[in-house]
């Protein structure tokens, strides 16, 4: 997706615009292959940018709607730093768009759906809320385990990194 024009008015359209553009674009996408999802980023100085759920359509189980409008965002602007944008998303974000959008330095998240209607709806993530806020016994879906190399081989990523004088910070 790529930026859009929202319609022209005396000023920028409300939240309640945005998340029902982006409940649109998730009853759109459905009708094209995709998952009901829909987000819309807003920058900092005002450019709009769409995502879709395409998770399915895509064989990407990263692509979901509010990951898809960040990656427009940031290509769009040519930047991995949203900083000062908002997303606008059709449903509350699962554990990795909220990390995506973290990442991303979104400053803000609106959301139209909750999590509970789109476990009505068979998607339900309640697994995935249990496993970062849970205990080790919430973890047995998928175990992660560190292993034991030693100390040099581990954070040789890390020393290269540091010595990169032409790195770019994040």
């Amino acid at each position: 997706m790529s930026s859009i024009s929202m319609p022209a008015t005396d000023s920028q359209p409300t939240a309640a615009e945005y998340l029902a553009r982006a409940v649109a674009l998730a009853t759109e996408n459905v009708r094209d292959a995709g998952g009901p999802f829909g987000a819309i980023v807003v920058s900092a100085d005002g450019q709009v940018f769409e995502g879709v759920n395409r998770v399915t359509a895509n064989l990407d189980p990263s692509a979901h709607a509010e990951v898809t409008a960040i990656r427009a965002a940031c290509q769009g602007l040519g930047t991995f730093d949203l900083t000062g944008a908002t997303l606008y998303t059709s449903c509350e974000p699962c554990p990795m768009c909220l990390a995506t959008s973290l990442w991303a330095r979104i400053d803000r998240v609106y959301f139209a759906a909750d999590r509970h209607d789109a476990a009505d709806a068979g998607f339900d993530d309640a697994v995935f809320y249990r496993y970062f806020e849970g205990g080790p016994e919430d973890r047995a879906i998928m175990p992660v385990a560190q292993e034991q190399l030693s100390s040099d081989e581990r954070v040789a990523p890390f020393t290269e990194w540091n010595a990169n004088t032409s790195r770019t910070e994040y």
